[in-house]
């Protein structure tokens, strides 16, 4: 029997820091693919026993190797990449 499965969305400012998010997902191990110019679609929950939380973790991993100024945020099911308030 096969559990829910859900996608998260991941929203970038760019398409080279979607491609280098992309990256690092797929290297983690997580069902990733790019739609659009900046989005990425990540499959958590039911087999592949992938969490938001450690989508999230991965993301902010991303950001720290990717060496801008983006705070990662979660909001209603999406990972939107924003740079920082001030």
């Amino acid at each position: 029997m096969c559990a829910e499965m859900d996608v998260l969305h991941v929203q970038a400012a760019r398409i080279p820091d979607r491609d280098r998010v992309l990256k690092l997902l797929e290297e983690h191990g997580h069902d990733a693919h790019a739609v659009g110019e900046v989005r990425i679609d990540v499959v958590v929950g039911g087999d592949s026993q992938t969490s938001a939380t450690e989508v999230l973790h991965d993301v902010e991993e991303a950001v720290m190797d990717i060496g801008d100024s983006f705070v990662p945020v979660k909001h209603q099911g999406v990972i939107y990449l924003r740079p920082p308030i001030g």
